[in-house]
């Protein structure tokens, strides 16, 4: 049975048992700040388990697209090292929101393994919860018995608090939980040692294929336990590890969901799978880290050097690193995979297919990026001095990225060492300095009034009367903050790029200040500093509109801008990202070159022609998402939408866009667009910065300012423009006669210090103090002398335009004796002016701040040569 019948026999059997079968959430996350990655099946559906939103069915069914690389379930450093960790994996599940629960859960995971896909019953086993004294909490009693009715006892086994109690996090949903275990060694191993013996033990032949959680509690800040209102039932099974027990294979990666691009990377390589440990694992890291790489960029995250895109940018690197190390692969080779897994997965992920030019260039261009730095890396390995210290390793890691097996590796190479110890130690201090910037400490709900689902107002009302619904206390960088939970909101939370609306609450005896609104699931959270005397009562709430305003503007434009940059660029230009407040709009564009001074213009153009226009805003609301996508609006990668959404329209031939964003109502409201500036972001991606209304005039007459005052340094002439360029090639031409003259002037330093060269202790030395124009000239002299003197050392303690520097060169034969070590000696003498420095055994520069230790330098240097 193939992987896609596998998957498609589990969607149908739940769809048969009345679930509906819904996609899969994206990779990354956009309001949820407890998580970087969906991390499990139930991400997605936890606002129906915290009672925050209501399902549109009871019985959902999908196979959820996951990452596990950061954070608690860390899997990163695991995979390819062996047979059954990944990055990202298919988590198949079926929910229950209140619905049938632990019967039915049983019941049809028995039915689906052993009658579906028909796996031997007697190498099954399942686990219970065998209770916690710490939570009072007895044996899951109920479940035990239930599996007693399809599985003999002696199969079912108590599980820990650790493997058998599933917790959301620190807080929130929880319950107990039973495991479904398959033994899949051979039979003769079985007879040495009963299955039951191993599991939970990590054997990789005996594995968890299933999870059942049965969520009927809700663990608070305070570690205390409370029933949860309605029960819940929430499943998981590793897609991967079902299809190796299916197919009979013994691990993972020799199923058909890995074997198409293992083979396809073992052809490229010149190697063959399964005849070499180093490759073998080389290949599996590749395998394994294209998937998660190419569906995070997919849904929307970048590589980048923070946050979410920082992990996706390791993990690629990581993949670079083995097949450059241990398959030969000088050259970008990873995006060449995205082909074949967009064309495997077309079907089930649909996403990658249709960006699969975007997503390899996006791979391509972090390849090369990475394979520049992995040089740059070797050649700072080159300079270091004897051993690798902890901290160099270290810079190994956080500047380059190389990871410390890699710097090991190269140093065993070059017969040093490093200390591990210490490279650990600084790893240590760089995660400690994260845990404290990212330390947050958050307090339970406390419930003020009906626990209502918050009503957001602000399409229409700017101020309203309210009530406060619930509070709780957050600590963040130790600061004290309060977020509050209204029956029903004017202020808008952020979410799609534009920021939450700040303003105030007040009652008769005070007036409080909401600081910022941002969006936790499906909560609207106002954030303040101070907590209001009295919570009861009737609040009379206000929005700062004229920051509502420049920002709605603002965010109004970007669409404008968007239509205009596909109608100038081609229908291939979508929205990556963007961010707009009331100064600025910013936004990012799939894109791979920069765009030309023409185009800007024309887009400029466009957009400017339809704010004078006046076109009237066209808002529909609650629009079946298939009717909105009919209607011609684009739906985004990497955005969760419901099943209803909001269309917002100016011009239905020109804009017509899914957004839960505030909007003008007219684009004349908007005034006037400018961009500011066009840049690269990330590979094929570019950002456009614009300014809009008051702030676009701001920047037309700041212009307009700093365009004067050029013309009135210039004495007023005709054509400004021709008359910079004269001065910018004025400034060249006499750069260029000034290098001439540097040149002439080195040559002839060269030529006198070759005369003062003479025979010391069986080796020419050369030890003078000189003036040089730049450090160019100063190291170009050293390598002319270096060259007509083999046997050399030369020392110079130079004046370089006024800063002092001192130059140590050793010739090709007198430094295969090892006598003396440049970066040693400058090391030495480097103290004299104050200063430090280093470089190769051969040639070496110190500088400094003392430019009367230049004396000291010779002197010193006199009394090291005796």
């Amino acid at each position: 049975m193939d992987s896609a019948t596998i998957r498609r026999k589990y969607l149908d059997f739940f769809e048969n048992k009345g679930h509906k079968i819904v996609p899969s959430a994206p990779l990354v996350l956009k309001n949820d700040p407890s998580l970087l990655f969906t991390n499990s099946g139930m991400v997605q559906f936890k606002d129906y388990f915290l009672g925050n939103s209501v399902p549109a069915s009871k019985r959902i069914a999908d196979t959820q697209k996951c990452l596990r690389v950061s954070g608690k379930h860390n899997d990163l450093e695991d995979v390819g090292l062996d047979t059954y960790h990944h990055t990202m994996f298919e988590m198949l599940g079926n929910w229950s929101f209140g619905d049938y629960f632990k019967k039915e859960a049983i019941g049809w995971a028995w039915e689906l393994l052993t009658e579906v896909y028909q796996l031997p019953k007697d190498r099954l086993y399942v686990t219970v919860f065998g209770g916690d004294r710490s939570d009072n909490l007895p044996v899951d009693e109920e479940a035990k018995e239930l599996w007693k009715q399809v599985i003999a006892e002696e199969r079912i086994l108590h599980g820990s608090k650790k493997d058998n109690f599933w917790e959301m996090g620190e807080q929130g949903p929880c319950g107990p939980c039973s495991e479904i275990h398959i033994d899949l060694r051979p039979d003769a191993e079985v007879k040495k040692t009963p299955g039951k013996d191993l599991v939970n033990s990590d054997h990789p032949q005996v594995v968890e294929i299933w999870n059942l959680v049965f969520i009927q509690f809700n663990r608070l800040a305070s570690g205390a336990l409370e029933p949860l209102p309605d029960k819940h039932v929430d499943t998981g099974m590793g897609f991967e590890r079902l299809c190796m027990a299916i197919q009979g294979k013994t691990s993972n990666y020799d199923t058909d969901v890995f074997s198409p691009l293992i083979q396809f990377i073992a052809i490229q390589a010149h190697v063959k799978y399964g005849e070499d440990a180093k490759t073998d694992v080389a290949i599996r890291v590749m395998a394994d880290h294209i998937r998660a790489v190419s569906f995070a960029i997919a849904d929307g995250q970048l590589p980048s050097n923070t946050g979410a895109g920082y992990v996706i940018r390791r993990i690629l690197r990581r993949a670079v690193r083995y097949g450059f190390s241990y398959l030969n692969f000088k050259e970008p080779f990873i995006h060449r995979l995205v082909f074949l897994l967009a064309n495997q997965l077309r079907d089930v992920f649909p996403e990658l297919n249709s960006q699969q030019d975007y997503v390899t260039r996006v791979v391509q261009e972090e390849e090369i990026s990475f394979l520049r730095t992995l040089e740059k890396g070797l050649k700072r390995i080159e300079n270091f001095q004897n051993n690798i210290t902890g901290i160099e390793a270290f810079e190994l890691f956080d500047t380059f990225g190389f990871p410390y097996d890699l710097t090991s590796l190269i140093a065993r190479e070059r017969g040093i060492r490093v200390d591990e110890k210490g490279f650990h130690e600084e790893m240590a201090k760089q995660k400690a300095r994260s845990k404290v910037d990212a330390a947050k400490e958050t307090g339970d709900w406390v419930l003020v009034g009906a626990d209502v689902k918050p009503e957001f107002i602000g399409y229409e009302q700017l101020e309203s009367e309210l009530t406060v619904v619930k509070y709780r206390k957050i600590k963040q960088k130790n600061k004290e903050l309060f977020q509050l939970v209204f029956n029903k909101t004017p202020f808008y939370a952020e979410s799609g790029g534009q920021v939450g609306d700040t303003g105030f609450i007040e009652n008769a005896n005070e007036k409080v200040f909401i600081t910022d609104t941002r969006k936790e699931s499906e909560l609207i959270v106002h954030y303040i500093e101070k907590l209001p005397e009295s919570l009861s009562g009737v609040f009379h709430a206000q929005v700062d509109k004229s920051k509502r305003a420049r920002t709605t503007s603002n965010h109004s434009a970007t669409h404008l801008l968007h239509a205009a940059l596909r109608q100038v660029l081609g229908k291939h230009v979508e929205q990556k990202g963007s961010l707009v407040n009331e100064k600025i709009l910013r936004f990012d564009f799939s894109h791979f070159a920069a765009l030309t001074s023409i185009e800007i213009a024309k887009v400029e153009t466009i957009v400017n022609e339809k704010i004078r226009e006046n076109i009237r805003l066209d808002e529909k609301r609650n629009v079946p998402i298939e009717q909105a996508k009919g209607l011609g609006a684009m739906a985004l990668f990497g955005e969760k939408y419901g099943d209803f959404v909001r269309v917002i329209t100016f011009d239905p031939k020109f804009s017509v866009e899914l957004c839960g964003g505030t909007h003008t109502p007219a684009t004349g409201h908007i005034g006037l667009l400018k961009i500011v500036t066009e840049s690269s972001v990330a590979a094929g991606v570019r950002r456009i910065e614009a300014v809009t209304g008051e702030g676009a005039f701001e920047y037309l007459n700041h212009s307009l300012s700093v365009l004067q005052e050029l013309q009135s340094m210039l004495k007023h002439p005709k054509d400004i423009t021709a008359s910079l360029q004269s001065l910018l090639e004025d400034r060249h031409s006499l750069e260029k006669e000034l290098e001439e003259l540097n040149q002439e002037r080195a040559n002839q330093i060269k030529d006198t210090l070759a005369t003062k060269a003479h025979k010391h202790e069986g080796y020419t030395l050369i030890l003078e103090k000189v003036s040089v124009p730049n450090s160019d000239a100063l190291k170009n002299i050293a390598y002319a002398l270096r060259n007509q003197f083999e046997d050399l050392l030369l020392i110079l303690a130079a004046d370089v335009h006024g800063k002092p520097q001192v130059c140590v060169m050793i010739g090709e034969k007198l430094a295969t004796t090892n006598k003396f070590h440049a970066g040693n000696l400058v090391k030495e003498l480097g103290k004299e002016i104050d200063g430090g420095g280093g470089g190769q055994p051969f040639f070496a520069t110190a500088g400094g701040k003392n430019l009367k230790g230049l004396n000291s330098v010779i002197e010193k240097s006199r009394k090291l040569l005796q």
